[in-house]
């Protein structure tokens, strides 16, 4: 497997573009499509329904103002804190991967801020915008491969589109739209879209969906060198966190653990076991 680089790119100037962002433009750097190893079949169609952009910046906008908040309360991680090159570093490493699993990354600015918070979560916002709480890091005390799991989990989301497959189907659902109808109103859901921002971290998505999540972020990891065998001991310390009180984790109220998910990323682990082994080879 060749080894790619992914070079920071300047964010255009705006008011909440610190220097802390981390920014990478997806593009040239990304390889051509390849054989995924892990089997999460055709994405939903219903997805089209919503479009792409102005989910994408209806997320870059309640992200920055995520930012904004934290950086008022001093809890936004500033360049250079330990933790935040540590998730820069991983991100460089998973990012090249991204556009296998949806063309549209290419030219997605990624971005990766660290929040000063107990909370034990971390997410990836359409268009990849990601970020992570301290506590997920620190309360867990994760290893970089674990780390690797978490951010793949996150990015395939995105990746997947799954938050646009869920709003488009919650848009036309109450909206008691018919097929045609449908067709019909694409401004309507794209309006939606434009407002159902605020909405999107606290979106629950399917056990599919989360399914889908955790194998294409083990392909993910495994491609940009990270141990897959520690996507099942992540789970584990999910697992043992929550002394089998799921909601009582903010991560876990939307990404629930258990034997059923151990076991299909135990089983999947195999698949991506040479993608790993080849990556680690590479240097």
């Amino acid at each position: 497997m060749c080894r790619l680089c992914f070079a920071p790119q300047p964010a255009a100037a705006s008011p909440w573009n610190a220097r802390r962002a981390f920014v990478l433009a997806a593009g040239a750097a990304v390889a051509g499509p390849a054989l995924a190893q892990v089997d999460v079949g055709n994405a939903s169609g219903m997805r089209r329904l919503v479009p792409a952009e102005s989910l994408e910046n209806s997320a870059q906008q309640q992200y920055h103002q995520m930012l904004q908040q934290a950086r008022a309360k001093r809890a936004l991680a500033p360049e250079g804190h330990p933790q935040l090159e540590r998730l820069h570093a991983i991100a460089r490493k998973l990012i090249p991967f991204a556009a296998r699993w949806n063309e549209r990354a290419r030219g997605w600015r990624w971005e990766v801020n660290l929040i000063a918070s107990r909370q034990i979560n971390a997410f990836c916002m359409p268009g990849g915008k990601i970020a992570f709480y301290t506590g997920i890091l620190d309360q867990l005390k994760l290893s970089d491969d674990e780390t690797a799991m978490i951010m793949g989990h996150e990015m395939a989301h995105a990746l997947r589109e799954h938050a646009r497959a869920r709003i488009a189907k919650t848009q036309a659902t109450g909206l008691g739209l018919s097929i045609g109808a449908q067709l019909l109103g694409l401004g309507d859901l794209g309006h939606a879209a434009a407002n159902l921002g605020t909405q999107l971290l606290s979106l629950k998505f399917s056990r599919s969906d989360e399914t889908e999540a955790d194998l294409v972020g083990l392909e993910l990891a495994a491609r940009g060198a990270y141990d897959p065998q520690a996507s099942v001991s992540l789970w584990r310390k999910m697992g043992e966190a929550t002394g089998g009180k799921e909601g009582s984790l903010a991560f876990l109220s939307t990404h629930p653990s258990g034997p059923d998910r151990i076991r299909e990323l135990q089983e999947n682990v195999p698949k991506v076991q040479g993608l790993y082994d080849a990556a680690r080879r590479a240097g």
